[in-house]
């Protein structure tokens, strides 16, 4: 059995899930990575969902 899960990420400013990642799946809390946004056309917060 893996020990990670997959995850969407999903742009804080426009909402559209752009990236597809994994984390521990003992991890606590929600990933927020600062990556580009094709949509926004600029880098913004990116948040974890599911």
């Amino acid at each position: 059995m893996s020990d990670r899960i997959e995850v969407s990420l999903a742009c804080s400013e426009c909402e559209s899930r752009n990236y597809r990642t994994s984390r521990k799946r003992e991890q606590e809390g929600q990933i927020t990575l600062k990556k580009y946004c094709p949509k926004c056309n600029r880098h913004t917060v990116h948040k974890e969902t599911k």
